[in-house]
């Protein structure tokens, strides 16, 4: 009797243990939540990182935090949330720099971008364009590659710097195009922009949110966009591979992650929340307004995206030449 009633009490001890541990996650989120934004203020990242955290407070009924960490591509603060509680109280907006290129583009991170992260959801993707000064004679991607091939040397193409999207997307067209352009790596956007403008460089590849004003200001003019499908917002705008450069596709992305062990149940509460609110209008109204195009899936779903930008990307750095220490 004794031996039977101590196996009871340890059934008995299992099942409240299970319980109490299901009860705990049913009444998640309890306090406020942190998410993390591994990239400065003002910028798009930070821009969508508000928006969802502003209506993820409202659907969860806890308050989201916004903190930004920027710092090396964004390995900082991924690498803060990475080392984070897996309690579903710190999550991270990820984007295609954080979880495709960075892991390609330095030799070492302090975070393992598969291993080290639950994924949640896509929330958005953005397309790249190119574009010239107002005055240059190029209309089309053909008579750049063409007018860079009978002068090589003499025209530039401005980035927001080395191992940049906006890098890594001119050194593949200069690859898959045969364009003869020289590389001149700025500290950011802005500067590439404005010699791009002022008409001290040939071209420029940027996300569509960051050159849409100068675009429609006509300061400069848009050429081809990277996906395989026009963009919304640019509608009249070709893609790449509608010009004569097959096959061509680059596109940026964001997502929302969680450390690794987050409990699924959390997961799929978070999954189902930013589903929902990515597909409400003004979201949608607000996404494509900055040049996002919204995009939610399965966490399945952005598990395998993750690791097939990875892959990518790798190809693309070892075109560019961009491997950093």
């Amino acid at each position: 009797m004794p031996r039977l009633l101590f196996i009871a009490l340890l059934c008995l001890s299992a099942g409240s243990q299970a319980v109490a541990q299901n009860v705990q996650q049913a009444a998640w989120p309890s306090h406020a939540i942190k998410m993390i934004i591994p990239f400065g203020a003002g910028g798009g990242t930070d821009v969508i990182g508000r928006l969802l955290a502003q209506k993820l407070t409202e659907r969860l009924g806890q308050t989201v935090v916004v903190e930004n960490r920027p710092g090396a591509g964004g390995s900082l603060g991924s690498a803060e949330v990475a080392r984070a509680a897996a309690d579903g109280y710190t999550l991270l907006l990820g984007s295609s720099s954080t979880h495709g290129i960075n892991p390609g583009m330095y030799a070492s991170l302090p975070y393992d971008p598969v291993r080290d992260f639950a994924p949640i959801s896509l929330i958005a993707t953005n397309l790249f364009v190119m574009s010239v000064p107002k005055d240059s004679p190029v209309k089309t991607v053909a008579d750049l590659v063409s007018m860079s091939q009978a002068a090589p040397g003499k025209y530039d193409y401005a980035s927001s710097g080395n191992g940049t999207t906006s890098h890594l997307a001119a050194a593949l067209f200069v690859s898959m195009s045969g364009a003869k352009l020289t590389h001149i790596p700025y500290k950011s956007n802005v500067p590439g922009l404005t010699d791009l403008v002022a008409g001290r460089v040939a071209m420029m590849f940027d996300n569509i949110t960051a050159m849409q004003a100068q675009i429609n200001a006509g300061s400069i003019r848009a050429i081809a966009t990277t996906g395989l499908t026009r963009s919304s917002v640019l509608k009249d705008v070709p893609t790449l591979s509608e010009s004569g450069v097959k096959g061509f596709e680059i596109k940026g992305w964001f997502c929302m992650l969680a450390p690794a062990g987050t409990p699924v149940e959390i997961v799929n509460i978070l999954n189902r929340a930013l589903v929902q609110i990515v597909a409400l209008p003004d979201v949608q109204e607000k996404l494509v307004a900055i040049g996002a195009d919204p995009e939610t899936g399965s966490p399945d779903d952005l598990q395998k995206l993750i690791a097939s930008e990875i892959i990518k990307y790798k190809k693309i750095i070892e075109i560019a030449g961009a491997k950093l220490e």
